[in-house]
């Protein structure tokens, strides 16, 4: 199993380019299934998570054709796939596939949707909570499916298709709305999407849906009306700029007392993210080719903060903050209201020395002014980005252990953190 080796101390200078956002790419690939026209996507990160739904979809019958370099090739800028599922040949996505990641579940919309028929496996991915799947069958059955759970597996059937009704979400879920969104396209009459997640990649999926041929209006808003439609159509769409990424970058910079242009960075889908790393002591510029940040010789400044559906601050940047505020010169605190036991980096985060006590969603930091090196184990995706964040500000040498969650979510991090002048590599074993 692979291993990061970082040398700490040294801080980023350069450019780091933002890859496609794999939170995006995602439900735009699943979206291909809701035509048997071709779908192209430009800017797909090459990840884990994209090859492994590629497998999935795969299953279906979907023919896949990857477009631009290889690895290797200095090429940084994602991939163009053109999706084609002309021919839906399985309407079952089996454990074995789905069970590695959850927004695989998702392709149940598109195949009642089209098909009238799923059968999909309850997913997996990352162990944070529950990460029930309620709220998105409860979107479907409101729409007309009837789905039962048999054997592990939620069987949808909507012999006569898919109608529009109002679907009211108890509380914000992405999935749900990204579900919703894709079933309510061929559903008959209008939909009406009540308390929705506005995340931008939610209204980047609506975007796409209506170069196909839907009729969506409202998405980024907390109320979205589509009105169904006969069929989709093929189109192009690129995938939006990934603010995980690029909040996961600018922490680090500032981590580091770095300086770094994230090109292709769009501020206003990490405002809330910049308005925290500008409190914490960074400098911050926007510019033409995305956004600079610094941080050359100021103390880190500590916070208050609470994460919130989009346009709060991510929590999918939770963990990477807390790494950037145990450097921080007094006391901070991060309560999470999002997920349920996302704080596994918390106990990795105290072998570099960090002092961190939990309250409940709160999680309480005492700054200290040096971290040292160690070896840590990556429990997910965010909370191990989080410790080569620590890794790159401590003194002596870091190994991350079960680096495969990092592939999951970051194209290329190791080489993107090395060309900055970070003492970082891959150790294959």
């Amino acid at each position: 199993m692979d291993r990061i080796r970082i040398v700490g101390g040294n801080p980023l200078n350069g450019t780091i380019p933002i890859s496609g956002a794999k939170n995006a790419a995602l439900p735009l690939m699943i979206a291909g299934l809701l035509t048997p026209e071709t779908l192209i996507l430009d800017n797909v990160p090459r990840l884990a998570d994209v090859a492994q739904l590629q497998r999935i979809l795969g299953n279906h019958g979907v023919d896949i054709t990857a477009v631009g370099k290889r690895l290797g090739d200095g090429e940084y800028q994602g991939q163009t796939l053109q999706i084609s599922a002309a021919e839906i040949i399985d309407t079952t996505a089996p454990y074995e596939l789905v069970s590695r990641m959850r927004a695989s579940f998702w392709v149940i919309a598109p195949l009642v949707a089209r098909m009238h028929e799923a059968r999909v496996s309850l997913p997996g991915g990352c162990a944070i909570g529950t990460r029930p799947v309620d709220l998105l069958i409860m979107a479907l059955e409101r729409l007309g499916a009837q789905i039962e759970i048999d054997g592990g597996y939620a069987v949808a059937k909507a012999p006569g298709g898919l109608r529009g009704a109002e679907i009211i979400f108890p509380k914000v879920t992405v999935g749900g709305t990204h579900v919703a969104l894709m079933a309510a396209t061929l559903a008959k009459g209008t939909s009406v999407i009540s308390n929705a997640a506005c995340e931008p990649e939610v209204k980047d999926l609506a975007e796409c849906l209506n170069k196909m041929g839907a009729r969506i209006e409202g998405a980024g808003t907390p109320r979205i009306v589509v009105e169904g439609v006969a069929a989709l159509h093929g189109a192009r769409h690129t995938v939006l700029p990934d603010r995980i990424e690029a909040g996961t970058y600018a922490i680090a910079t500032a981590m580091t007392g770095g300086n770094v242009q994230l090109a292709g960075a769009r501020p206003e889908l990490l405002q809330s993210a910049l308005d925290v790393l500008a409190e914490a002591g960074a400098e911050i510029t926007v510019n033409h080719e995305g956004i600079r940040i610094a941080r050359n010789g100021n103390g880190i400044k500590p916070v208050q903060v609470t994460t919130a559906p989009f346009p709060g601050f991510p929590t999918d940047l939770q963990a990477q903050l807390m790494a950037l505020m145990v450097r921080a010169q007094g006391a901070s605190a991060i309560t999470e209201t999002i997920f349920e036991n996302r704080f596994m980096h918390v106990q990795e985060l105290a072998r570099f020395g960090a002092r961190i006590s939990l309250d409940g969603e709160t999680a309480r930091i005492e700054g200290i002014s040096t971290l040292r090196g160690a070896p840590v184990m990556a429990t997910d995706l965010r909370a191990s980005v989080s410790l080569v964040i620590a890794g790159l500000a401590a003194e002596g040498e870091t190994m991350v252990n079960r680096v495969y969650h990092l592939d999951r979510g970051f194209e290329r991090l190791e080489e993107k953190l090395k060309a900055c002048g970070a003492a970082i590599e891959r150790i294959r074993d």
